[in-house]
């Protein structure tokens, strides 16, 4: 979308929003004209910045849903991260946050936003895929947990996010691949690349995605934006397809880390539906960003994350490392104790037959409606003994007391959030398990899946770029309910740097 388009005048944005919806009263900003407000660029605003012109009604809700509506139509052509737009509801629903505004029931800082959530989320009103053929139709009788948290806090749902066939590695031929918007050869990161790509690309100003192996982080990683895998547990996964119910975590992709707690302190809570759910209250993060980081003890293995991580991204974790630092944190240098070797193996494991037990209804059944990756991906699964997945689900256990330790002396670990495997194509993301997993080796996956098998929340946020202007990230795993911490060094670098504040060029 053009400067030109993106600047258009209140006149002309109120004959266009404000009178073409049926019965609407007229935007906020048609009855504050005097204000010169600026539209140019609004889409890459973060999600509390938004929520605030919302709030003082600099523009309304139905204003910024259609702005939103327009640039999807516009750029997601070539992008498709959404598989779903939603656009008659989610405006109805900005009428709706509008008209209670008005009235001074005001619901928080989503109140009127729009954001979207991975195609994995039940929704009552669209379909949920999955990523699935068989699933292009199926629309839930119910909603999930988290969208109806979202909602009941006044977030505007613009639509589906498009992801990897049941959440995995591969892409079902019937559905896009999602484009990163930094660069289209590059690798979207996993299963929940439309979060990703829909967030970096100001296509939403948050989105939901969930976390089996890495698929929030990797995105976030990819695509240039702030990921938050919660503690297991923290987040309901009720309505959420599965796919390793022992592995599986829900949270927010964002544009900084602010908007990361904002988001999360909403679906965060205790969820009776959810067998999995821990009973303990909703976060309240962003109340706990501004207590500052004096002390905090940041875990450094400097061979650790160095091991086939290109030296850029290496040196760019190490200089936020070193500012984390001057910022007040305290360097802790110790040496990782686990074989990452080893990790892949129990995880493969774990969620392989989790998957096929998931997915049992369809699976054989519809065999031939899935999937090459996904296909082998639940053979495999159904490959794996009982005696194997009880010693792999044994082997977590003692792996994850062994991550616990390293608790004892540090608050965080610092890692990079994975690497970018080159070369990987349409056709190999369309591909088998065995064209495939070289590409999953390469992403280093290593790095991710050590806070699935521990269950333990991990962030990943930009901390620098590449020589050709793409982003680095890096990850902070932290000890079960350290959200707080997480986001409040998150937050820190954030402050002090301008990293999270570059956007692709669209």
């Amino acid at each position: 979308m053009n400067n030109s388009k993106n600047s258009i005048s209140r006149r002309e944005m109120c004959s266009l929003i404000g009178l073409g919806i049926v019965g609407l009263t007229l935007p906020f900003g048609c009855r504050s004209s005097a204000k010169n407000f600026n539209l140019a660029n609004i889409h890459f605003k973060n999600l509390y910045e938004v929520a605030d012109l919302i709030k003082n009604k600099t523009i309304s809700s139905v204003e910024l849903t259609q702005l939103m509506l327009d640039r999807i139509e516009s750029i997601d052509k070539r992008l498709h991260s959404y598989i779903t737009v939603m656009s008659e509801y989610s405006l109805k629903r900005a009428k709706m946050a509008d008209e209670q505004l008005l009235k001074g029931d005001y619901l928080g800082p989503l109140h009127g936003v729009p954001i979207a959530v991975k195609d994995l989320v039940f929704t009552k009103n669209a379909p949920t895929t999955g990523g699935l053929s068989f699933y292009k139709d199926f629309v839930p009788e119910y909603n999930a947990t988290v969208f109806e948290k979202l909602e009941n806090a006044g977030a505007i749902i613009l639509g589906k996010l498009n992801l990897t066939e049941g959440a995995m590695a591969g892409y079902h031929s019937d559905f896009e691949i999602p484009i990163n918007p930094w660069e289209e050869q590059h690798w979207a990161g996993a299963s929940s690349s439309g979060s990703g790509v829909a967030t970096a690309a100001g296509l939403c100003f948050g989105s939901l995605g969930t976390d089996t192996g890495g698929s929030i982080r990797f995105p976030s990683m990819a695509n240039g934006v702030v990921g938050l895998k919660p503690t297991f547990g923290r987040v309901s996964k009720y309505g959420v397809l599965p796919l390793s119910d022992s592995l599986d975590h829900v949270g927010p992709l964002t544009r900084c880390v602010k908007d990361a707690a904002i988001m999360f302190d909403v679906i965060s809570g205790y969820d009776e539906k959810d067998p999995n759910s821990i009973n303990k209250p909703a976060s309240n993060l962003s109340a706990e960003l501004t207590k500052g980081i004096n002390g905090l003890r940041i875990g450094l293995d400097e061979s650790y994350i160095a091991d086939g991580v290109d030296k850029e991204i290496v040196d760019s974790i190490l200089n936020a490392v070193d500012k984390l630092e001057e910022l007040g944190a305290e360097i802790v240098r110790f040496k990782i104790p686990w074989d990452k070797n080893a990790l892949g193996g129990i995880w493969f494991n774990v969620c392989t037959p989790e998957a096929a037990v998931a997915h049992k209804i369809n699976y054989p059944s519809k065999e031939d409606l899935y999937g090459p990756y996904f296909r082998d991906f639940l053979a495999y699964g159904k490959s794996v003994s009982k005696k194997d997945y009880e010693d792999a689900k044994l082997a977590k256990e003692t792996f994850k007391e062994e991550f616990l330790k390293i608790f004892k002396n540090v608050d965080v670990i610092v890692a990079p959030a994975g690497t970018l495997p080159e070369g990987i194509t349409h056709e190999i993301q369309r591909g088998g398990m065995e064209a495939f997993n070289p590409y999953v080796a390469a992403a280093n996956m290593h790095f991710t899946i050590s806070a699935n098998l521990s269950g333990t929340p991990a962030i990943t946020f930009q901390c620098g770029k590449s020589n050709e202007g793409y982003p680095h990230s890096l990850q902070l795993m932290g000890a079960p309910f350290s959200e707080s911490i997480l986001c409040r060094l998150g937050y820190e670098f954030e402050q002090a740097t301008e990293w999270h504040k570059r956007h692709p060029a669209i």
